[in-house]
């Protein structure tokens, strides 16, 4: 598929630039790097959806990342802005995945793909929590629209966080 076609079932970006220090001794992004940029990207996602979850805050509820799995494709460069496309999927009581596909901006090239699972967590308790019921309607009206072609030219939600080297 190409990329324009692509996009209709991502339905948010987060665009971030390779900066040297994301670098390995091969000279391209090491491998740790891809899931900072996930996490960037994820945390961008995640509040667009709930403006008022804010991942530091030291609330008693909120979300952990639990696992991760990435299929890394091809090496991203210095200075190469990455885009990452994230979309919500496999929502259940008390966790959901939210999938990834990074992409070079300049060539469109797949660099990484895979998901990461979220879980709700009770910080009093020190355990996991279900989700609530508003965010979890939220996620799995998020999951059903993935796949659906919106006739949109670019995804929804489209962040720039494009930072110098």
């Amino acid at each position: 598929m190409s990329l324009p076609e692509r996009t209709a079932a991502w339905p948010f970006s987060y665009v971030d630039r390779v900066r040297f220090g994301d670098l390995d001794a091969m000279r391209h992004l090491n491998n740790v790097e891809f899931l900072r940029f996930f996490e960037s990207a994820r945390i961008a996602y995640i509040t667009t959806l709930f403006p008022d979850h804010e991942p530091a805050s030291g609330s008693d509820w909120g979300l952990i990342f639990a696992e991760a799995h990435v299929n890394y494709r091809t090496p991203a460069h210095y200075d190469e802005d990455i885009r990452t496309y994230v979309r919500a999927e496999a929502v259940a009581r008390s966790s959901f995945r939210v999938a990834f596909e990074m992409r070079a901006e300049g060539d469109g090239r797949l660099l990484a793909e895979g998901w990461g699972a979220l879980v709700g967590y009770d910080y009093a308790a020190e355990r996991a929590a279900p989700l609530t019921d508003a965010v979890r309607a939220r996620l799995e009206a998020e999951a059903s629209e993935v796949g659906r072609e919106t006739g949109a030219s670019a995804p929804r939600g489209e962040v720039d966080a494009v930072a110098g080297p």
